[in-house]
This record gives C-alpha cells, sequence and structure tokens, in this order.
C-alpha cells in the first residue's frame, strides 16, 4: 500500500478551502492536537470540558470531524468530546507511512489516544469509523470503558453487491459527477443532499480531491466479535445499504457478550445527522449506565 494524498495542489487548496467552510459551522473547539505516530500526525478536536470518561468520535469515510456538527452540542454538554480524523483519509491528519492492514490501522489509534494522555474512553464510531473501533477494541481494549457502533460497516454484516456496484461507479471519470450524487441520494434513502451543505460539499471533495490509499478494511470475524469484554451498544439502521440490516441485529445479539443491540426501523446509514437528538441520547443513556 501506498500513502494517501491530495491529488494536486489545485485539489489541496480546495479541499482545505471546504474544510474551512464546514469547520465554521461546527461549536468552537476547546483544544486543537496533532498527535505524532508512527504512521503520521493525527488532528483531533476537543469540545466540551475537561473531565474523565471522555467521549471520542471517528466518523465514517471523508467525513471528518465535520460530520458530527449535529451531534456536538448536546454531547460536549455532557462530557468531554475528542474528534479524530483518521490517518489515509481527506483532513487534517497526515499520513507519512504506509497502512497495511487492521493492525496498522489500531495501532495508529492506539498511539493517538496514548499520545492524548486518554483513559476510560467511550469509543463511538460510525461507519467506517464504526468498524475502526470495533478493530481497536478487539485489539487494544485497555483505554476503554464502552464501545458504541452505528451502522458499522464490515463489521456486523458484508457489503452487499449493489453497494459495491454503486460505489464503483462514483470513481469512474466522466460518470462520477453524476454517479457521486446519486449515491449519496441511494444511502440516504432517496433523499438528495441539500444545496450549499458545508459539510455534504466537503464529504464531496474529499472523495474528489484526495486519493487514499488504505486497504478494504477485513469483516471483523466472530472470534474478536465475541472477545469484546466491555460494554457495547449497537444500532442498526433498518434502512441502511450497507449490510442486510436484519442480518447484522441477529450476528450482533449472537456473537458480542451482553450487547445492547437496537433495530432503528426507519432510519438510513445516515443515523447520526438525520436523527441526532435520538443518538445523542441513545449514546448518552448507554455511557451513563456503564459509569453509574
Amino acid at each position: 500500500m501506498g500513502i494517501g494524498a491530495y491529488r494536486s495542489p489545485e485539489a489541496h487548496a480546495r479541499f482545505i478551502a471546504a474544510y474551512e467552510s464546514a469547520m465554521r459551522v461546527l461549536p468552537e473547539p476547546v483544544d486543537t492536537h496533532d498527535v505524532a505516530t508512527a504512521y503520521g500526525t493525527v488532528r483531533v478536536y476537543r469540545f466540551g470540558p475537561l473531565g474523565n470518561d471522555p467521549l471520542v468520535l471517528l466518523p465514517g469515510r471523508a467525513a471528518t470531524s465535520v460530520m458530527w456538527r449535529p451531534n456536538l452540542p448536546r454531547l460536549a454538554e455532557h462530557r468531554p468530546v475528542f474528534t479524530v480524523e483518521p490517518l489515509g483519509e481527506p483532513g487534517l491528519s497526515k499520513q507519512t507511512a504506509p497502512l497495511r492492514g487492521a493492525q496498522d490501522q489500531a495501532d495508529w489509534l492506539e498511539a493517538a489516544l496514548a499520545g492524548l494522555g486518554l483513559h476510560g474512553i467511550h469509543l463511538v464510531g460510525h461507519s467506517f469509523g464504526g468498524w475502526l473501533a470495533c478493530n481497536y477494541a478487539a485489539r487494544m481494549p485497555g483505554r476503554l470503558a464502552s464501545l458504541t457502533l452505528l451502522d458499522p460497516v464490515r463489521t456486523l454484516g458484508d457489503f452487499p453487491v449493489e453497494l459495491l456496484l454503486r460505489s464503483a461507479l462514483t470513481a469512474v471519470p466522466g460518470v462520477s459527477r453524476w454517479a457521486r450524487p446519486a449515491f449519496f441520494r441511494w444511502i440516504n434513502g432517496g433523499v438528495a443532499v441539500r444545496r450549499e451543505d458545508p459539510v455534504a460539499d466537503l464529504i464531496a471533495a474529499g472523495m474528489r480531491d484526495y486519493r487514499m490509499a488504505t486497504p478494504m478494511p477485513p469483516l471483523i470475524t466472530d472470534s474478536q466479535l465475541r472477545s469484546l469484554a466491555l460494554p457495547v451498544l449497537a444500532l442498526v439502521a433498518g434502512r441502511s445499504v450497507m449490510h442486510d440490516p436484519q442480518a447484522a441485529l441477529a450476528r450482533a445479539q449472537a456473537q458480542i457478550p451482553g450487547v445492547r443491540a437496537e433495530l432503528w426501523p426507519a432510519a438510513t446509514h445516515s443515523l447520526p445527522s438525520e436523527s441526532p437528538a435520538e443518538t445523542d441520547a441513545a449514546i448518552l443513556r448507554f455511557v451513563d449506565s456503564v459509569t453509574a
């Protein structure tokens, strides 16, 4: 594997402009950290008060910290919140060494969390961030107090063939111009992303302007799910196109010890942003029950 990079200086400039615009719609971060690891520098923002038992949020693919815009105000009222920008993806983290597999993905996250001095972490991941969180929890659970999975990909079920075909079209020159909006509309249950949405614009810019070089995450195995010896909340979107929702729910219930698994029938894969109040409440109820 190589190292992720912007496609040109012009592409980098376009992305940074979109990033800065999107960051302006977030609450002001209390702290900004650039944490050195063996794989590159990891950008982390802190929101909310200082304190113990922090929430650490891992975003979906190419979504950066700005995907948590609808969730940050409520979550940061209650706990310290750290948003991590994954290495090898568009954002302000800077990859310097290849990520060759799942162990490397866990290693850089461990180095970032260690560099921040965090313990008792309530780790929350959406989509690819859910895979990253589960992969880390299965390999290096020592810093964690709990794990929350928000419709994670390649964790409770594998990608359907239709998803792979539609996703491939978004990378085809000449086709991607219409394929990307159609892809996002399909993921969102047929609802088009509204125009002049800085968060949606940023995700589109990342997919267009950044060349990712990370391997496809391997499907989390049954033995890894069974090894999760910490409280786990799994929210499965009933209209998700990332896996078979009913099968994903059943696998979580069958394989993760003591899991709190919920199927949200009306939710699409975008449940943190489309149902932020409900998502935030579910997360906070869960972590409060763990720390009570």
